[in-house]
């Protein structure tokens, strides 16, 4: 079966019974029936499968939407991409509220292995479950195309993500540009490539989100050239103490005055959750601050906040 065998239903006349008495009333009122057939839906036996993008929201199993929870409870099969996000529960907690087993797609299978998890859902409904919303990453809009070429039909469920919940600081999000992803450096790789968007938006007097890195199924590449075998380093998620290094390391580089120790930012940490945190100050006030466990991301203000943003982010403040 085929994701385009969707066939629409047959159509039968059912004529209307003749209230006439008789053989002889049949061919009188033969013209009449034909004129007043009434169509009648019968279901067909063919049904399309899906393959499902269900976002799950920021904070636990329940973030799920009703419609959401609907798709994932008439799937055969039920993946949780972990790699481009995580939730702050685990595995067992949403196969529980699910009533699914639910398999953890690494990086690996997201990538290289998606094609058999969408030829899957040829014979059958498929899920792929992502926290927060769908389609905020790349690597979820080229599934999508991925299943489109293959001919099988895709259903995408939205749900919350840290684009939106990040209003909750109070800056206007139609008053941020760009926004960048900050990637752990290394002693070899320090790239500033996403300084330039910064200092674009701040031109603009717009805010920036910046999302900070995750690393989740990290190869050691160091035990793997000793032992030749794989091994996993313990995942690493980048603290906003670790961004702000990393943006005053930029700012000495590149030094035109867009992140520097006194530019104005917001840190945010574990969006959506009952014990999520927000605190605003200057860079060097958020360099000290313990955000406490992941996920966190950061915004950087735009130089001049409108006055009913700088009055709520005022209740934030790190002093």
């Amino acid at each position: 079966m085929t994701s385009s065998a969707l066939v629409q239903p047959a159509i039968y006349a059912i004529p209307r019974q003749s209230t006439g008495q008789g053989v002889g009333n049949r061919s009188r009122t033969a013209a009449g029936d034909a004129q007043t057939q009434r169509p009648v839906h019968c279901s067909s036996s063919t049904v399309a499968m899906v393959f499902y993008l269900v976002g799950l929201g920021l904070g636990d199993e329940r973030d799920i939407t009703v419609r959401g929870l609907e798709a994932v409870k008439k799937c055969d099969q039920v993946w949780l991409e972990a790699y481009t996000s995580v939730l702050c529960v685990g595995v067992e907690r949403l196969e529980a509220f699910y009533g699914r087993e639910v398999k953890v797609a690494s990086r690996e299978v997201v990538e290289s292995g998606c094609d058999d998890m969408l030829q899957r859902s040829k014979d059958g409904n498929v899920a792929l479950l992502v926290v927060g919303d769908v389609l905020c990453a790349t690597t979820h809009t080229d599934i999508a195309l991925r299943a489109k070429k293959l001919d099988v039909k895709v259903e995408v469920i939205q749900n919350a993500s840290v684009m939106g919940a990040v209003g909750k600081c109070g800056l206007q999000l139609y008053s941020y540009g760009q926004c960048v992803s900050l990637p752990f450096w290394t002693e070899q790789w320090r790239p500033t490539s996403w300084y330039e968007k910064i200092a674009f938006n701040r031109s603009g007097n717009l805010h920036t989100l910046c999302l900070l890195d995750i690393k989740v199924k990290e190869p050691d590449y160091a035990h793997l050239a000793e032992t030749g075998r794989t091994r996993y380093l313990p995942p690493r998620f980048m603290t906003v103490n670790q961004a702000v290094e990393q943006l005053l390391s930029a700012e000495a580089e590149h030094g035109q005055g867009v992140c520097g120790p006194d530019a104005r930012a917001v840190g945010l940490a574990r969006l959506g959750q009952a014990d999520e945190r927000i605190v605003a100050g200057t860079l060097a006030e958020l360099r000290s601050v313990d955000f406490g466990a992941p996920l966190h991301c950061l915004v950087l203000c735009a130089p001049a906040l409108h006055d009913v943003e700088a009055e709520y982010v005022a209740q934030f403040a790190a002093s």
